[in-house]
Formats: structure tokens, C-alpha cells, sequence
């Protein structure tokens, strides 16, 4: 939605103070400036990338559009998920939750939670960690030592797809004043013909230096940070995760255990203690 809005007032802002100037808005419409632009853009971005990230990124705008799912009603979900693990270890015992984290799709614990199963990432982190702790008796720094090398590679990961478009947003310039340039190169020649057609053809090169910049900075770089704040919040997940799955290592009381969690979410999407202890007691 913010995607939305937002690219609505920057075309209003921009086209509209052209045509208040009395500006010709067809006189935009320059077609062979649009495609040596955006199919440089587009080339350029997939001679940089590997096809992984490239569908990757694809994704990650298609959500820009559809809405995040990773706020306030999911990291409820997770902490919640988390408490019934620890709960169910702490009075059954470890081995216990073997079967949940073997199969979480067939889990009575998991399966209470289908926001969390659809980010399959997010589950393997969990039942991996859990899987450890199931099974062996690693020492808490030891496993948060290993956890640091895997979330440190994820965040990597889930930053790859903004800095990948914020690559096209500084090329765009560029690859404007390339069209500009191939237009005057038409533009000259011209030269002795009338000048009216020489005025839309120069007038066509500086649609394209318009092109470049206004799509640049206007949209797509933008939407690189966009995509930057969508993976801090994904990444939030994990951090909770990470701190209550160590704070439950350390011998802290379920109850505690995802309050560590809670404190490692983002101010504006974390929930309030009791607003999680009742969602914890509804779940």
C-alpha cells in the first residue's frame, strides 16, 4: 500500500507541475527512449546476478505490493510457537519435541501457527536449533557462536535483493544520458532539415536524461529501501528467535525465555507483555 501511495504522489507531483507549466504531456511519450533505457537497465541487472537472486528479488517486490507479513500478528504467532515448545521440553522433556521438529507440517504445535509454516526459512532455523538442543548438550555460547555464523550469512542474504535494485537506481541516470546521447547523434543528422523536426528529436534525446533520473531516484531507488526495511523486519524474526531459543538454553523459564524474544523485536511491531501473555493463554 505505502508502495502504492507513494508512487502516485510522486507521478501527481511531477507530471502534474509539468502540465500546470502548460508542459505538452504526449511530448513524454518518447517509446524507443523507454526501451533503450529500461531494457539496458534490465540487461545490465541480469548480467549482474545470479537467476537465484534475480527471482528472488522479483518476489520480494511482488510482497513491497502485497504487504509484509512479518508485523506484529506473526511475531505474536512466533513467540507464542516458541513458549509451546519450551513449555512441552520443560514438563515432557527434551526428547519430547523430537517429532515436532522432525516433521513440523504434521506437529499439533506447528500446525496451530500456519502463518509461521509458510516461512519455510524461518521454521528451519527454529527446528534445526531446536533438533540441537534435543539431542545434545552444547554449551549455550557455544550455540550462540553457531547461530551468529548462520544469521550473520541470512542477513547477508536478505539484504542481497535491495542493494541489487539500489544497482539499477544508479545506473538509470546513466543510462539516460545514454538515450540523450543516441538522440542527438539522430538529432545531427538532420541538421538542415526543418526545424521543427529537429526540435522533436532534441526534444526526445532530453526525455531520455529525464527518463533515467526521474525513474532513479523517483522509484526505484526507493523501492531498493523499500526492500531494505522489508528485510530488517524478516530479520527481526530470527533475532527473536535466536535470544529465546539461548535465553531457554541458559535454563530461563519459558515464560521468560520468549520475553527475551519480545525485547528483541522492532519498538513500533512489538507487542506488550500482556498482550503476548494472552495470546500465549488463547494459542
Amino acid at each position: 500500500m505505502a508502495l502504492i501511495l507513494g508512487s502516485i504522489i510522486v507521478m501527481a507531483s511531477v507530471l502534474g507541475g509539468y502540465v500546470l507549466s502548460k508542459g505538452q504531456l504526449m511530448a513524454l511519450w518518447q517509446p524507443y527512449e523507454v526501451l533503450i533505457i529500461f531494457g539496458a537497465a534490465i540487461g545490465a541487472f541480469i548480467i549482474s546476478h545470479p537467476m537465484h537472486l534475480i527471482k528472488e528479488t522479483a518476489g520480494r517486490i511482488m510482497r513491497l505490493l502485497t504487504g509484509s507479513p512479518f508485523n506484529k500478528a506473526l511475531y505474536l504467532d512466533l513467540l507464542s510457537l516458541l513458549y509451546d515448545l519450551f513449555d512441552k521440553s520443560r514438563k515432557q522433556g527434551v526428547m519430547a519435541i523430537e517429532e515436532d521438529v522432525d516433521n513440523p507440517e504434521g506437529s499439533q504445535i506447528f500446525t496451530r501457527y500456519p502463518a509461521i509454516l509458510k516461512q519455510e526459512e524461518l521454521v528451519a532455523f527454529i527446528v534445526d536449533y531446536m533438533r540441537i538442543i534435543s539431542s545434545g548438550n552444547m554449551a549455550p555460547h557455544e550455540l550462540e557462536g553457531l547461530m551468529d555464523n548462520e544469521l550473520e550469512k541470512r542477513q547477508n542474504e536478505l539484504h542481497e535483493p535491495g542493494h541489487a535494485v539500489g544497482g539499477v537506481a544508479d545506473a538509470l541516470p546513466g543510462l539516460g544520458i545514454v538515450a540523450a546521447v543516441l538522440g542527438i547523434v539522430i538529432t545531427m543528422g538532420l541538421l538542415g532539415g526543418p526545424p521543427e523536426q529537429i526540435g522533436v528529436k532534441v526534444a526526445a534525446a532530453l526525455v531520455g536524461t529525464f527518463l533515467g533520473i526521474f525513474m532513479g531516484y523517483g522509484f526505484v531507488g526507493p523501492t531498493s529501501k523499500a526492500l531494505e526495511h522489508q528485510a530488517h523486519e524478516e530479520f527481526a524474526s530470527y533475532d527473536c528467535a535466536k535470544n529465546a531459543i539461548l535465553a531457554t538454553v541458559s535454563g530461563q523459564a519459558p515464560q521468560m525465555a520468549i520475553e527475551f524474544g519480545r525485547k528483541a523485536l522492532p519498538t513500533d511491531m512489538r507487542p506488550g507483555f500482556q498482550e503476548l501473555n494472552d495470546h500465549v493463554r488463547s494459542k
